[in-house]
């Protein structure tokens, strides 16, 4: 049985600084997915961990947090093993900035990338290229996103935020994995959340190609029996609600559903040259495992 309800959650201040800019980043809005999550548990877990908006806002005491996507996961991996070195990756692109235009720099910086897929270069691109629209082309697997019209965050700037981000990451362990093996690893009383490629509008977009949604419920009814609850976005509404995105999910396996409204859709901002997009608001499903007051 599905429970249409608004909470007002425990008291979570948003946290606005995100570290990168990413495609579905839900840093605007992550305190309201908190409100949903139980008050207590064991470790949380982030299989999707993308922005790290969710966890960065909430700052778990015992947290693991995962991306199949390689070059993703080592920068969330230097994070926690070198801060420092970090801030170097991105201060050493950003200089490059200083002798050549912004577009020069970055086409440099994306073809580096693409003939070596690194954390390194693609700190500098999510942090410049077109609205954190990290995207790839199908063909050949390149990122093919456009530099952005912004003017990239400065080192300085940058570091502060990575003092932050490193103390509300400090009890988390960041792996490379796929989210199925990660998931498999939470015990009774651990918390999940998934926030996977969605299916209506991603399928560009990093690791979308291969995303398996039958696999992924496969692996939450799983986590259901064994006692671990699980919290899921997924595809809503689109079009300031004219378009339901419908995703079949089995009867009986979410106890609760909500609707976290995430504004305007960047990705279609971004297909439709900037356009402001008024009609284009987009509402998230979140479906749990558990039943909530």
């Amino acid at each position: 049985m599905y429970l249409f309800k608004e909470l007002s959650g425990p008291a979570i201040t948003p946290f606005r600084a995100q570290l990168l800019k990413w495609i579905g980043n839900k840093q605007r809005f992550a305190h309201q997915i908190i409100a949903y999550f139980p008050s207590n548990y064991g470790t949380y877990y982030e299989p999707f961990l993308g922005s790290g908006a969710v966890l960065g806002t909430l700052a778990p005491k015992s947290a693991v947090g995962s991306d199949a996507f390689r070059p993703l996961a080592e920068i969330w991996q230097q994070l926690r093993r070198d801060a420092n070195r970090l801030k170097s990756w991105y201060a050493e692109r950003w200089q490059l900035l200083k002798s050549a235009t912004k577009e020069t720099v970055y086409e440099q910086v994306r073809q580096a990338f693409n003939a070596r897929p690194n954390g390194a270069d693609l700190l500098f691109l999510c942090r410049t290229c077109y609205g954190g629209v990290v995207r790839f082309r199908k063909a050949d697997g390149h990122m093919s996103t456009p530099c952005g019209v912004h003017h990239p965050i400065e080192p300085r700037s940058f570091a502060r935020r990575v003092d932050e981000w490193r103390r509300r990451c400090c009890n988390t362990e960041f792996v490379h994995a796929d989210f199925a093996d990660i998931m498999a690893r939470a015990q009774a009383g651990d918390l999940i959340y998934c926030d996977p490629p969605y299916r209506d509008s991603q399928t560009i977009l990093y690791g979308a190609q291969s995303f398996s949604l039958a696999e992924l419920i496969a692996a939450i009814e799983r986590c259901k029996v064994r006692g671990v609850r699980v919290a899921l976005s997924i595809d809503g509404t689109k079009r300031s609600g004219g378009k339901i995105c419908n995703v079949p999910i089995p009867a009986g396996l979410f106890e609760t559903e909500a609707t976290v409204n995430c504004g305007r859709s960047m990705l279609r901002r971004f297909q439709m040259a900037g356009q402001t997009l008024e009609q284009e608001v987009v509402a998230d499903r979140l479906l749990l495992t558990y039943s909530v007051n």
